[in-house]
């Protein structure tokens, strides 16, 4: 079932569906599940048996059941996404949050808490090495944590101890979302230096987390590289004719993180956008990805990272956000640019690249490498 960008005049609901079809790919729910699950929801909210958090909470209790931790943590991720608005959501957060840990329990792989100015977001952390570099996983406004915890125990073959964990107001990360949040990273690494070498930190930062990233990144030394995909920069947050096409539910989630009315929310963003003055404090390496038909962020701010940042690399698909039909492009490509960063897992850079170039040669993607 292949995600499209969002038609005007369809329901909040049918747009939901579609957008949440990158989500299932990049969790690896399969699509024909993906398909039957989407087909029997008919309610965005509430507790009835169709409704969204209902549909999957079901089948992620069924994983429960049969001790499959992993995949119960990924049916409940689905069931509280986009963000949690009620008791149903809610409760499929909690179940998320302890199948994850239940699994984690068996990898040796630990929560950290961190607290700045009276809230709390929490980490899940590999096993802490102070040699090696900090590895720092992020998602976008709608991504929690636990959907990215499989990575950790890939930390030591990256050749960093790795840390993954959510943008303000989403999941467990109870921080307000504003333009200051970049605070959250240096707090971040000030709570791990005792568990990785945060002198020498790289962000793998999606989406929205990327933009918080360059922000940090240009008050923060200890960051030495992102690797992001679809990040807003400047012109999303000061092109109000673009903004009239965003989807309703990137903006129902920006509205929930901020606590802002709709009618206020873009010119509450405006002083969002990334200055040029900001941008030129970063003189790290920057790899990201961009969408041709991203529905989401502008072209503009693509071109932005481009003639800004004089380490930015920049691989295009075309694609919709996220780009769900590029992914192991795009694995391969971030998994490169990683290593490039600051990683030695034993595996060439020079031959992940290669694999990378064949891979966007039969996909036609038109990029450069750096």
């Amino acid at each position: 079932m292949p995600s499209l960008p969002v038609q005007p005049g369809i329901s909040y609901l049918d747009e939901l569906k579609q957008l949440f079809q990158l989500h299932a790919r990049a969790q690896g729910i399969p699509p024909r599940r993906c398909a039957q699950a989407l087909a029997r929801i008919t309610e965005e909210d509430g507790s009835g048996p169709n409704a969204w958090a209902q549909v999957w909470s079901r089948i992620a209790a069924a994983h429960a059941a049969r001790g499959d931790h992993l995949g119960a943590c990924r049916y409940y991720n689905a069931a509280r996404f986009p963000f949690v608005d009620g008791e149903a959501r809610a409760q499929a957060l909690d179940h998320c949050v302890e199948e994850l840990g239940l699994w984690a329990g068996q990898q040796g792989i630990e929560q950290v808490t961190v607290s700045l100015d009276g809230a709390q977001l929490r980490v899940w952390t590999s096993s802490p090495d102070p040699g090696r570099p900090l590895l720092v996983v992020m998602g976008g406004i709608v991504s929690i944590k636990e959907q990215w915890a499989q990575l950790l125990p890939t930390a030591r073959r990256l050749g960093m101890t790795v840390a993954v964990t959510e943008m303000p107001g989403v999941g467990e990360n109870t921080l307000p979302y504003t333009r200051d949040s970049w605070r959250m990273l240096p707090a971040l690494l000030d709570r791990l230096a005792d568990r990785a070498k945060v002198s020498h930190t790289c962000l793998l930062a999606l989406s929205f987390s990327g933009h918080l990233a360059l922000r940090a990144a240009a008050q923060d030394s200890r960051i030495r590289g992102i690797a992001t995909v679809g990040p807003p920069v400047t012109e999303f947050f000061r092109d109000r004719q673009w903004w009239r096409a965003v989807p309703r539910t990137t903006k129902r989630t920006l509205c929930h993180l901020t606590g802002t009315a709709p009618e206020e929310l873009f010119d509450s963003m405006a002083d969002w956008a990334l200055e040029d003055t900001e941008l030129a404090r970063i003189a790290i390496p920057v790899y990201s990805v961009a969408s041709l038909r991203d529905e989401i962020i502008p072209p503009s701010d693509v071109a932005k990272l481009r003639t800004s940042l004089p380490q930015a690399r920049v691989l295009e698909h075309d694609d919709v956000h996220g780009s769900p039909h590029h992914m192991a492009t795009t694995k391969l490509w971030t998994a490169r640019s990683l290593l490039l960063m600051g990683g030695d897992a034993g595996l060439r850079p020079k031959a992940l690249g290669a694999a990378v170039s064949a891979l966007s040669a039969v996909a036609r993607v038109r990029g450069r490498w750096g």
